[in-house]
Order: structure tokens, then C-alpha cells, then sequence
């Protein structure tokens, strides 16, 4: 299965109804006057986002949305009935972009989130507005506007707080099964991950946090190759990165480090400030080493990296070492939490300050 976080939709708001012209026919009443009534308004297209929703995939089957029109305006001032607006579902994290312009539209962020994309066209004015002292009996009604019509492209940026980094074959999988109740597929081949997979990671009750195992980079992902490139925009949403890497000797002879640098160098030239997030080193696969190697080969490629950032060494498969990664997220987590309630304390208080000097 691909996963599609990316698709390109054209939405048609609807059209307004046209206003009428009508006059009043009533036995007795022979000079009735104008009565044509207003033409109804066209329908909206909105987007919505829904937390039920994980994926682009169904944009893949339909990818024209019609709003209706609005019903021309009647006799006895009669207005015409409203087109029906049509709600778009997508899942959380979808920022919509004009394919025309470029321009970035809106950002569905939270779940009930709800973006006009079209409007709808106005309805047009019955001939009953245009009667005047010199126009009596007006033969004259307004036409409903036309509808919006606009290409959008819909991308979808997972809302995770933890995002795994690293080449094919790191271990991603293998930890996200071990630190959650997730369960992506695992297999000793390259791309094993096609689409991302979600998981939490409950530490306790009411302490939790969302993880995102991100399809492998490789060198010139940021470039269009491999599959890493349609995913790198997932990380930038993340809070803290994960870099897995295989601390087991390779044998086609290409080492962590130079693994390591060759994702930072993908990191920077799709987007340097990405560099700036939080970014802890996981050597995995320890369990390939003999015991008493292992501390000094991981010290040793810890040094070479020259690595500032948290740094840990585990066995996702055996499960030996991730526990200890988990607390230190979530108590990353905890920490910015109760600096930005300190933060928006202390603000009140100098607002109260403020108010009663």
C-alpha cells in the first residue's frame, strides 16, 4: 500500500440563482406592481478536518467537488432556495495550497477545523428592487454571480511529536513496535516502510506522546529520490528527532558516521532550520555486537560525530535500552510544558501589574 499525502482537487462553488420578474396578477387588483423575488445563493465548498481520517488515498478515486447552484428567485417575491455547501473531510495536518498561485490557503491543524476553499456565488435581486417613482413596473432582474472554481493542492503533514530518522534498514519499525502499540511491518530488506505509521507511546496515565516512524531517506532524497522525499515534510512538524542508526559493521564498508552526516547533509538542503530541532542520537542493533565491544564502539562514533545531543544505545528488536529513551522524551515533553505554563503565568501577572498601576 502507497501512502498518499499529497493530491491535487478542483472545487466548483455553486452559482447564484438569477432574480425574477414577475408582477402581481390578482383579480381586483389591477396595478399589482412587481413581485419577482431573489435568486437563492450558490453553495460553498469548505474543507474539514477529521481526526478518523489518516490518509489522502481517497482523492485518488474523486477529484471534482461541486457545490449547488442556487435556485432562480419566483412570483410573490418568492426567493429562489439555496444551493447546499459541501464539507470536504480531511485528516488533520492537511495544509491546502492554490495551484494557481502557489499560496499556502489555510492549515487544518485540530479536528473540527473548517476552511472555505470556493464561495459560493450570489444570488440575483428580484425585479420588486427596482421599482421607483418613475419605473413602476420594472422588467429588469438581477443574474446570480458565478461560483468560485480553484485548483488546490491538498498536502498532508502527519501531527506527530517524535519523528525517526534514518536510512533503510535503521531499525525504525522494529522501534516503533518495541516504545508503542503500533505495528509496522518489519522485514530484512530496504523500504520496508512505504507510509508512515503512527504510534503512542504511554508513559503512564495522562503522560503520552505520539511517535512517527518516516519511510527511510537516502542520499538525494531532498532532490526527488527514493521514497524519503515525499516524507521529509512530515518531520518538520515534529518536536524531537529520533536519528536511528546501525552500529553494527556494514558490509558494503559504509559506516555510521558518514550514514549520520549524509542525512544532516538532506536535512540542511531541504530545510536548514530543521537542523535547529531537538535531534537525539539512537545507536541501534547493539545486540550484533560482542558485549564488551559495544560501549567503546559506541563512545568512539559518538567522538567522531563529535555529537553535543542526547545520545543512547539499544536492541530495538530485544527491546533492551528504549525504555530509558522513552523517559527522557517524555520528560523533554513534561519540562516544556511546565515552562510554558511558567511563561504564560508569569505574563499574566505583569498584565495584572500593569492594570493596577
Amino acid at each position: 500500500m502507497k501512502f498518499v499525502d499529497e493530491a491535487q482537487i478542483m472545487v466548483y462553488a455553486g452559482k447564484g440563482g438569477n432574480g425574477c420578474i414577475s408582477f402581481r396578477r390578482e383579480k381586483f387588483i389591477p396595478l399589482g406592481g412587481p413581485d419577482g423575488g431573489d435568486g437563492g445563493n450558490g453553495g460553498s465548498v469548505f474543507l474539514e478536518a477529521d481526526e478518523n481520517l489518516n490518509t489522502l488515498i481517497d482523492f485518488r478515486h474523486q477529484r471534482q467537488f461541486r457545490a449547488q447552484s442556487g435556485q432562480s428567485g419566483m412570483g410573490r417575491q418568492a426567493f429562489g432556495k439555496a444551493g447546499e455547501d459541501i464539507v470536504i473531510r480531511v485528516p488533520i495536518g492537511t495544509e491546502v495550497i492554490n495551484v494557481e498561485t502557489d499560496e499556502i490557503i489555510g492549515d487544518l491543524t485540530e479536528h473540527g477545523d473548517r476552511l472555505l476553499v470556493a464561495q459560493g456565488g450570489i444570488g440575483g435581486k428580484g425585479n420588486v428592487h427596482f421599482k421607483s417613482s418613475v419605473n413602476r413596473a420594472p422588467r429588469k432582474a438581477g443574474t446570480g454571480t458565478p461560483g468560485e472554481e480553484r485548483e488546490i493542492r491538498l498536502e498532508l503533514k502527519l501531527l506527530a511529536d517524535v519523528g525517526l530518522l534514518g536510512f533503510p534498514n535503521a531499525g525504525k519499525s522494529t522501534f516503533i513496535r518495541a516504545v508503542s502499540a503500533a505495528t509496522p511491518k518489519v522485514a530484512d530488506y530496504p523500504f520496508t516502510t512505504l507510509y508512515p505509521n503512527l504510534g503512542v507511546v504511554s508513559v503512564e496515565m495522562d503522560r503520552s506522546f505520539v511517535i512517527a516512524d518516516i519511510p527511510g531517506l537516502i542520499e538525494g532524497a531532498a532532490d526527488g529520490a527514493g521514497l524519503g522525499s515525499l516524507f521529509l515534510r512530515h518531520v518538520q512538524r515534529t518536536r524531537v528527532l529520533l536519528h536511528l542508526v546501525d552500529m553494527a559493521p556494514f558490509d558494503d564498508g559504509v559506516d555510521p558516521a558518514t550514514q549520520v552526516r549524509a542525512i544532516e547533509n538532506e536535512l540542511r538542503k531541504y530545510d536548514p532550520g530543521m537542523l535547529e530541532k531537538p535531534r537525539w542520537l539512537v545507536l541501534n542493533k547493539a545486540d550484533l555486537l560482542p558485549e564488551e565491544e559495544r560501549q567503546a564502539r559506541a563512545e568512539a562514533l559518538v567522538q567522531e560525530l563529535g555529537w553535543k545531543e542526547p545520545w543512547f544505545m539499544v536492541s530495538a528488536i530485544g527491546r533492551e535500552g528504549t525504555w530509558p529513551v522513552v523517559l527522557k522524551i517524555q520528560q523533554f515533553f513534561d519540562d516544556q510544558k511546565a515552562a510554558a505554563l511558567e511563561a504564560a503565568e508569569d505574563a499574566a501577572a505583569r498584565a495584572e501589574m500593569t492594570r493596577n498601576a
